[in-house]
């Protein structure tokens, strides 16, 4: 009756036993996670995983050609100014300077002019129209070698003339970036050739500095591949702060990262990191600890959905195709040398921490529902008495 009775008894979470035994069983485990003991082996392969890395980006898609971010190309809009010797092609003088020679008069020629052509489009199949010059294919030349394509088009019809080029803007050199960034917009690309740090201060920073660094996500697109990595980690590795390539998108995004905790701890809540890394013991240490009452320090556990390559060092089955897969850290806190693991084991966004009930829970619960019970008819009896 005393056992029938403390299993009847309501219970918050599993003990030690219950999830060992549902760990084994496969009815009930059927995400096929597998429980790992936290210890100093497993805290150095997690220590030495590798995140995503941008450079591989490089890697895979090595430039034949590298870029020097001063190449004209579709869409960009170019000014044109020509200079030549005399009445020119372009000078607003020209067509007095041709009526005064048909009638008679002497004037003398001015000795250079100068005209700015209206702002120049490149069109979607990388030409530009010149008048007198016709179409010129201008995709992928710089600016001198545009400026000469115009110059040797007009050497037959004008005198001496000299091309000068710049671009107005520039579309075909340039980035998104988007986001939580404070001015979300095309960053145009130099001969400086700027990095990926260098074009989110471009587009004015994070948009909420009282953020940690490490609860921003930065996602790079390029050549149809997609990378993530958190800002925090492109700014302490410079390997991974890449030139940027025209043509990139840089997405900025804010992802404050939290932990949750269950089972018999001081309080049960969703927690933000608040600093950049945050260790096992600091988590647990916030949550109120392990109750005296309730808990079983040899049963703390963290469930996470690991790198698939973590599990398969660890010699788990995984599936071949999966990059991540579920499984369960167990600390035994009433060992004290665990304690030094619990403060270099560091957590991850979105990890759920289980402090499991102690097994002799219940029977102290079924003693003080007893105690509840039978304390008033033995008040009154002494009462009584």
């Amino acid at each position: 009756m005393l056992l029938c009775g403390c299993n009847a008894l309501p219970d918050s979470g599993p003990t030690e036993y219950q999830v060992n035994r549902a760990q084994r069983g496969p009815k009930k485990n059927t995400m096929g996670y597998g429980i790992v003991q936290v210890s100093p082996e497993l805290i150095a392969l997690l220590d030495n995983e590798a995140p995503p890395r941008f450079s591989s980006l490089d890697a895979d898609h090595p430039l034949t050609h590298p870029t020097h971010n001063d190449t004209v190309g579709p869409g960009d809009i170019l000014q044109i100014s020509i200079y030549e010797i005399g009445s020119g092609l372009f000078s607003p003088s020209s067509s007095s300077m041709a009526a005064a020679s048909a009638s008679g008069t002497n004037a003398t020629p001015t000795p250079s002019t100068t005209a700015s052509l209206p702002p120049v489009s490149v069109d979607g199949s990388g030409i530009i129209e010149i008048p007198f010059a016709g179409q010129i294919p201008v995709a992928g030349l710089t600016t001198s070698q545009v400026a000469q394509a115009v110059t040797d088009r007009l050497k037959q019809k004008s005198q001496a003339p000299q091309v000068v080029v710049r671009i107005l803007s520039d579309i075909a050199n340039s980035v998104m970036v988007y986001g939580n960034v404070r001015q979300p917009s095309r960053v145009p690309l130099t001969p400086n050739r700027e990095r990926i740090l260098d074009v989110i201060a471009l587009a004015g920073g994070e948009t909420h500095t009282e953020q940690a660094d490490a609860d921003y996500v930065v996602q790079l697109t390029r050549n149809g591949q997609v990378a993530e990595m958190p800002l925090q980690v492109i700014e302490n590795d410079p390997d991974q702060n890449i030139v940027m390539q025209a043509g990139d998108r840089i997405q900025l995004t804010l992802r404050p990262r939290s932990y949750t905790v269950f089972g018999a701890s001081g309080q049960v809540t969703q927690i933000q990191f608040r600093t950049p890394v945050l260790t096992m013991a600091q988590a647990i240490s916030r949550a109120g600890g392990p109750i005296d009452t309730r808990a079983d320090p040899n049963a703390v556990y963290l469930f996470r959905f690991e790198n698939a390559g973590v599990l398969r060092h660890l010699g788990m089955a995984v599936d071949q195709n999966a990059a991540t897969a579920p499984v369960v850290y167990q600390l035994d806190m009433m060992n004290p040398s665990n304690y030094f693991l619990a403060q270099k084991f560091r957590m991850q966004d979105r990890d759920l921490i289980y402090i499991a009930n102690s097994s002799s829970n219940k029977f102290y619960k079924f003693f003080g529902l007893i105690s509840t019970i039978i304390a008033p008819g033995i008040t009154a009896a002494w009462i009584a008495k």
